[in-house]
């Protein structure tokens, strides 16, 4: 079933990937596109968001440290 539903969805993206950059391809060639762009995608996609949550952390954490400082000088100088 899986083979079925990448060779459905690589066909739907080759086809709206080949209109958006205007290339005239056989059904092949458009369904090879989607799939191999399918892959590619999902490469870049895992990597990107693997180091995004690494910096989401990071993000977090600075922001919770500031807030936590700023609550820290509000009770001092009561």
């Amino acid at each position: 079933m899986s083979v079925v539903f990448l060779i459905i969805i690589g066909a739907a993206a080759g086809f709206i990937a080949t209109r958006i950059m205007r290339i005239e391809a056989d059904l092949p060639t458009t369904i090879a596109i989607g799939v191999a762009g399918a892959v590619i995608g999902g490469l870049v996609l895992r990597t990107l968001l693997a180091v995004m949550g690494l910096m989401a952390g990071l993000i977090g954490a600075i922001l919770g440290a500031v807030l936590l400082i700023f609550l820290w000088q509000k009770l001092r100088q009561k």
